[in-house]
């Protein structure tokens, strides 16, 4: 049987040029601002995960499967209709951040903000900062490689 490869892998892309390139000039503004939120929480240098997302830290997976990988801990992408945010939903401290957060959507995985003008920036680094810990603390599982 095929093994399964993780098409999200990281790349040597620069992040700073990956966000220079960012053709809406408020996503672009608001992609450098999360950047430095990220980077000051999480203290991780950033990393291009695939072609279009910036990604601080990283855990491994296992399923019952047999399939396993890497994954970026938290980040982010910043997309046409909105920057969609990585791994800040899962933590146990998320539904009552959320509750405060102000304008936002909640996809299975993924948080999805407008601009950073409609959301408290405080609450949303206390999601990145619990989002963080527990995606490296909590979901990130040994490397058994046998």
């Amino acid at each position: 049987m095929a093994r399964y490869e993780n098409k999200t892998k990281p790349t040597q892309t620069p992040v700073e040029e990956f966000i220079a390139q960012v053709e809406h000039p408020v996503r672009r503004a608001d992609a450098r601002v999360l950047d430095e939120m990220f980077r000051g929480v999480t203290g991780e240098v950033p990393v291009m995960w695939g072609p279009t997302m910036v990604g601080y830290g990283s855990y491994h997976y296992e399923y019952e499967s047999g399939h396993r990988g890497d994954a970026l801990a938290v980040g982010f992408a910043p997309r046409k209709a909105s920057q969609s945010l990585y791994g800040l939903l899962m933590q146990p401290e998320a539904p009552e951040l959320l509750s405060r957060l102000g304008k936002h959507q909640a996809g299975k995985g993924c948080l999805y903000i407008n601009t950073l003008a409609d959301v408290d920036v405080q609450v949303l680094e206390q999601l990145m900062q619990t989002g963080y810990r527990h995606m490296t603390e909590v979901v990130d599982q040994p490397r058994n490689e046998g």
